[in-house]
C-alpha cells in the first residue's frame, strides 16, 4: 500500500488526541488543549535544533549553525504569535472550563524546562515539579548534568582565539551559566574583525530576544486571563514568571551592545 500524507503525518492519531474534560463541552476548551499541544511541538522542535547547535559549535562549523539559528529565531517568532491566538480567550471563557485543569499547568512542561537547561538556565529546584521515575524526569536531570548550548558556544569560541577562563569550563554543570569580562572581549574582537561571525552573533541575539520575548508575552497573557490569582499547578502565577523575565541566554552577547 502506497504511503499517505494521513499515514506519514498520523493525522488520525493526532486529531484523536484533543480531548476537553468540560461537561458539556465549553466551547474555547479546544483552541486552549490546540494551542498548547502546538507549543509543545514547537518546544520538541527547538530542543533538535539546539542539540544541532551544540554539535556545530564544538566542530567549528559557522555556516550550518547560522542556517540553523535562522530557524530557531523564526520559530520564536511563531510561538510568540501563537499567544495572539490564546489571548483571543476572554478571562471569562478562560474561567468557564479552567477548573476542570486541576493541578495541571503550562508551569509543568518538562520539554520547556529542558529548553532552559540546554540553554544554561540550570535551575535544580525545578525538579520539585516534575514526577520522578518518569522519562521526562529523566531526561531533566540527564539536561541538569551534561554541557548546555553555552557550554559549547566557548569551545566555538576558543576555535577563533578567544580566551575562555578556566572557572568557566571546569565549573559544576549543573549550575547556570554566568556572563564573564574575558569572554566579552574576545567576542567583541571578533565581532569587529570577522563579519560571518558578526552574523552569527547577532542571529544568537535576535533568538535571545525572541525567547525574551515569549517570556513577557506569557507574563502578560497570564495576568489578564487570572490576575493575581495562583496558577493551576499551584505555582505563584504571575509573580513566579516574573522573576525569569528579561533572563538573557547569552548575556555576554547583551553586555558589549553599547562597545559596538
Amino acid at each position: 500500500m502506497d504511503l499517505t500524507y494521513s499515514d506519514y503525518l498520523h493525522v488520525d492519531e493526532l486529531l484523536s488526541l484533543q480531548k476537553p474534560r468540560s461537561q458539556p463541552e465549553e466551547h474555547d476548551e479546544l483552541l486552549f488543549i490546540v494551542v498548547h499541544q502546538a507549543y509543545e511541538l514547537w518546544f520538541k522542535l527547538l530542543l533538535h535544533e539546539l542539540d544541532k547547535i551544540k554539535t556545530d559549535f564544538v566542530a567549528n562549523r559557522i555556516y550550518p549553525a547560522i542556517g540553523t539559528f535562522k530557524r530557531l529565531r523564526t520559530v520564536m517568532k511563531v510561538a510568540v504569535e501563537q499567544v495572539d491566538i490564546v489571548e483571543t480567550l476572554t478571562p471569562m471563557s478562560f474561567n468557564s472550563f479552567r477548573d476542570r485543569l486541576d493541578k495541571a499547568s503550562g508551569f509543568q512542561s518538562s520539554q520547556f524546562r529542558e529548553m532552559e537547561f540546554l540553554l544554561g538556565y540550570k535551575r535544580a529546584e525545578m525538579l520539585t515539579h516534575q514526577k520522578p521515575g518518569t522519562p521526562s524526569y529523566d531526561q531533566l536531570i540527564k539536561r541538569l548534568n551534561e554541557s548546555s548550548v553555552v557550554d559549547a558556544f566557548y569551545v566555538f569560541l576558543r576555535h577563533h582565539g578567544v580566551t575562555v577562563p578556566e572557572h568557566l569550563t571546569t565549573r559544576d554543570l549543573t549550575q547556570p551559566t554566568q556572563p564573564d569580562d574575558t569572554v566579552e572581549e574576545g567576542i567583541l574582537r571578533l565581532y569587529k574583525t570577522q563579519p560571518d561571525l558578526e552574523i552569527l552573533f547577532e542571529l544568537m541575539t535576535d533568538f535571545d530576544e525572541g525567547l525574551q520575548e515569549w517570556r513577557y508575552r506569557h507574563i502578560k497573557l497570564v495576568e489578564r486571563t487570572i490576575g493575581s490569582k495562583r496558577g493551576t499547578g499551584g505555582s505563584l502565577g504571575v509573580e513566579f514568571l516574573k522573576r525569569s523575565l528579561f533572563h538573557p541566554v547569552f548575556p555576554d552577547l547583551w553586555a558589549i551592545r553599547h562597545r559596538l
